[in-house]
């Protein structure tokens, strides 16, 4: 019997007290924890050092100060990364080629 929401796989905390998150059906989220900062135990995170201390535990995140977040709601509340495609457009890599080539030759 599988969970109802994906479980977190990777946490990468930013600078801007955002979290990217990997979760197991493989969707790049991210979660924004600037709302929860005033609250509880999650005002400590306000100390970036101890935000930086994010890492994945069981299907969650976690913080060394022991604070975490229901995978659930990371899941719900978090929005999807849409992956970023780079185009290799052919005069792109002949102008490189012509220039490596050019290099080679005195």
């Amino acid at each position: 019997m599988s969970n109802a929401y994906p479980a977190v796989r990777k946490v990468k905390p930013l600078d801007d007290y955002t979290l990217i998150l990997t979760f197991s059906n493989g969707e790049t989220r991210v979660f924004d924890m600037k709302p929860y900062l005033d609250k509880g135990i999650f005002r400590e995170l306000r100390n970036v050092s101890m935000f930086n201390t994010a890492h994945v535990s069981f299907d969650t995140v976690e913080w060394d100060n022991e604070a975490d977040f229901d995978p659930e709601v990371l899941y719900t509340l978090s929005k999807k990364i849409k992956e970023k495609k780079y185009s290799s457009k052919p005069e792109a890599l002949s102008s490189a080629a012509e220039s490596s080539a050019r290099y080679g030759k005195k």
